[in-house]
């Protein structure tokens, strides 16, 4: 497939500021969220993302990860200039297959303005767009179509349980100043079906996923250089969803999460109830940065082990968000019995990330 190239790369080194959160709305404890409208982009504030992350194999097969992010944000860049091409709104897109037969993450991405019908965020309901790139919430279904460079995916991906509102009533805490939050909620426990090619082989799928839809104006701290996430589908129907932001000597700043069990009842977890411990690092030939690719994590009592599917799974997003981070599906076990399946996020390992 030719790649394609997208008006608006200039303006990404402004994309992303790096202090305050100055003309935007503040995210503040109160209020709600309500659906279908809050499935829609909320375009006055800085950061929006819609994130899909999920294990996926095809039948009596090998499991892969998938990811799929859409990302929005408002530059505050030439908002009073009447013409149609002012790029009042920026939209990212990343993607990525992580197949340990190949031994490292295949991935792609996209940026454009979002102008005409080139690229875009609908505000009543999921649907983010890049050209032919899409993710869109179709009934009960996500939708995703990426035909990227080296593979494509056309999945959906079906809600199975009712939203998980994280934090407070989806008003999430990331930092020790009340601002420092977003609007997050989560869908665990999304079944996958649909079909992933890699060169001329095309495989039906079907697994399990998560999706994040998370909005903020300022999420960290000066104290935070990035995070460290992990969103599980735990095998029992249950869900855990467990973040730090990291200081510069690896503490954390901040943290928290959320545990939903069988019986659907969830557990908030305040900052004391969660522990990340590195257990193994694991440095990138290319860039030369090194990341903690297994932790335990100490979630309400609880301590969940997490190994990645395999080692190599960087995302190199300089040509788009500008940000190099570790994107990879692991597993979850509890004294070595495996509970669950799910994602983990490493981000700050090279630059400072700010938003």
């Amino acid at each position: 497939m030719k790649r394609r190239t997208f008006v608006g790369l200039p303006l990404l080194a402004a994309a992303w500021p790096s202090r305050g959160a100055e003309g935007y709305p503040a995210v503040v404890p109160g209020g709600s969220l309500a659906f279908p409208r809050d499935h829609g982009s909320h375009p006055a504030y800085r950061t929006e993302w819609w994130y899909v992350t999920g294990w996926v194999r095809v039948r009596g097969g090998e499991p892969s990860g998938v990811q799929v992010t859409f990302f929005r944000n408002r530059p505050r860049l030439a908002e009073d200039n009447p013409s149609r091409f002012a790029a009042r709104q920026l939209v990212f897109a990343h993607a990525a297959l992580a197949d340990p037969a190949h031994g490292r993450l295949r991935h792609d991405q996209r940026a454009a303005r979002a102008i005409f019908d080139l690229a875009g965020a609908d505000e009543s309901t999921t649907r983010t767009w890049i050209g032919d790139w899409s993710l869109a919430l179709e009934g009960r279904h996500y939708v995703a179509k990426i035909p990227a460079r080296e593979f494509s995916l056309d999945l959906a991906f079906e809600a199975t349980q009712p939203i998980l509102l994280q934090g407070q009533e989806g008003y999430s805490r990331k930092g020790p100043e009340r601002w420092q939050a977003s609007r997050y909620y989560s869908r665990p426990q999304l079944a996958v079906s649909g079909r992933v090619v890699v060169g001329d082989r095309a495989r039906d799928v079907e697994g399990r996923a998560w999706l994040d839809h998370e909005w903020s104006s300022e999420v960290m701290s000066a104290d935070a250089v990035g995070w460290d996430w992990v969103g599980v589908n735990l095998d029992d129907g249950g869900a855990l969803m467990a973040f730090r932001m990291r200081d510069r000597e690896g503490g954390s700043v901040w943290a928290g999460g959320a545990r939903r069990g069988v019986d659907g009842r969830t557990e908030v977890l305040a900052p004391d109830a969660v522990h990340f411990t590195a257990r193994r690092r694991w440095t990138s030939p290319r860039t030369g940065l090194t990341y903690p690719v297994e932790f335990v994590v100490a979630a309400g009592g609880v301590d969940y082990a997490l190994t990645p599917l395999m080692d190599d799974q960087e995302l190199d997003s300089r040509a788009s968000t500008g940000v190099v981070y570790w994107e990879g599906a692991v597993t979850a076990s509890v004294a070595g019995r495996p509970v669950g399946r799910g994602y983990l996020e490493l981000t700050g390992y090279g630059s400072t990330l700010r938003i």
